[in-house]
C-alpha cells in the first residue's frame, strides 16, 4: 500500500565527531552492517520497495553503500568472503534508490520537505537511520505502523515512554487512547523542559505521513533553534484533521548518541554469539 520510505540523513552528526568528520553518521556500523542498511531492512519487510534519502555534502558514501563496487567484487569473487555481501546484494536487488539533497541544515521539518520530488502525493514512512528499533516477538515497528495505517489512512508517529527528566531531547505527544497503545493526538510540543512537559510519550524517529503534511510544512515558520519542525507542521494536521500517536512494540536503540550506540553494539554482539553456539 506504502511504497516509499524517505530517509533524512542529511545531519552532520556531531556527537560522534571526528569519525563523522567524513564518514555519515548513517554509515557507522553496529557490528558489520552500517546503521542505514538496519532502517532499509525494516522499510522492506513493511513492503515498501523505493527507498528515498534526502542527503547534504560529504554523504556521498550512502549512494555507494547501495551501489555496486565492481572492484571489490572482483577481488572477493570466488573466495570464503563472497558470502558477506549477500544481505546487501538482496537489498540492491529487491529495492530502487533515489537521493536529493538538502542544502541546508534547516531541521527535519525541511528535510522531509525537501523529500517531496522522492515521495510524490502519496503516503509515505520516514525512518531515521540514528533509531535502530528491533522487536524479536513479532513485526517490526514500521509494519506495525503500516497496519495500523491501512485502518485509519492517516499520518502516524511512533512514540515511547522516556524519563520526565528527558523530555527535552524529544517531540512529546499528548492526547486520548482510541485503542490500546494507539491515541488520537491532540497537542505536539517539540523539546519541553521537564518542568513544562504534559507528557513523557516522546516521538521517535518513525513516521508514516500522508501527503497534505507538505502543504502544512509550506506554511511552517522556523522553531525551536531556528529549525522548521516537524512536530509544530503534525500539530497543524492534527488540528485539522487525524495524527495518531502509536507506542510501538519492540526495543529502541538511540544510536545517535553514544550511550545508545555502545548498548546496540553490545546487543547485537550477544545475540551474534548466541547464534554461534
Amino acid at each position: 500500500m506504502i511504497q516509499t520510505c524517505l530517509f533524512p540523513a542529511a545531519g552532520y552528526g556531531t556527537r560522534f565527531l571526528p569519525a563523522t568528520k567524513s564518514l555519515p553518521k548513517e554509515m557507522l556500523p553496529i557490528l558489520t552492517k552500517p546503521l542505514i542498511h538496519y532502517g532499509v531492512d525494516e522499510a522492506l519487510e513493511a513492503g515498501m520497495k523505493h527507498m528515498a534519502f534526502v542527503t547534504g555534502r560529504g554523504k556521498r558514501a550512502l549512494e555507494d553503500y547501495f551501489d555496486t563496487s565492481y572492484e571489490l567484487e572482483h577481488q572477493i569473487l570466488g573466495t570464503n568472503k563472497e558470502h558477506l555481501l549477500k544481505d546487501i546484494r538482496n537489498l540492491m536487488n529487491s529495492c530502487k534508490f533515489s537521493f536529493t539533497r538538502q542544502r541546508e541544515m534547516k531541521g527535519l521539518g525541511d528535510a522531509i520537505n525537501k523529500g517531496r520530488v522522492l515521495t510524490g502525493d502519496e503516503a509515505f514512512g520516514v525512518v531515521l537511520a540514528d533509531d535502530l528499533c528491533i522487536n524479536e516477538s513479532g513485526d517490526g515497528v514500521m509494519t506495525q505502523m503500516l497496519h495500523i495505517y491501512e485502518k485509519y489512512r492517516s499520518s502516524i508517529v511512533a512514540v515511547m515512554e522516556v524519563d520526565r527528566k528527558d523530555t527535552d531531547k524529544y517531540g512529546i505527544v499528548e492526547g486520548r487512547y482510541i485503542e490500546d497503545d494507539l491515541m488520537i493526538v491532540s497537542n505536539m510540543v517539540e523539546k519541553p523542559n521537564p518542568d513544562e512537559a504534559k507528557s513523557n510519550l516522546a516521538i521517535i524517529g518513525r513516521y508514516i505521513l500522508t501527503p497534505n503534511i507538505f502543504t502544512h510544512l509550506d506554511n511552517t515558520t522556523p522553531g525551536k533553534n531556528g529549525e522548521i519542525q516537524i512536530t509544530d507542521a503534525l500539530l497543524k494536521q492534527a488540528k485539522d484533521g487525524i495524527v495518531l500517536a502509536y507506542k510501538f512494540k519492540g526495543k529502541r536503540f538511540d544510536c545517535g548518541s553514544i550511550d545508545g550506540f555502545v548498548e546496540a553494539t553490545k546487543y547485537f554482539y550477544e545475540k551474534l554469539k548466541d547464534g554461534n553456539k
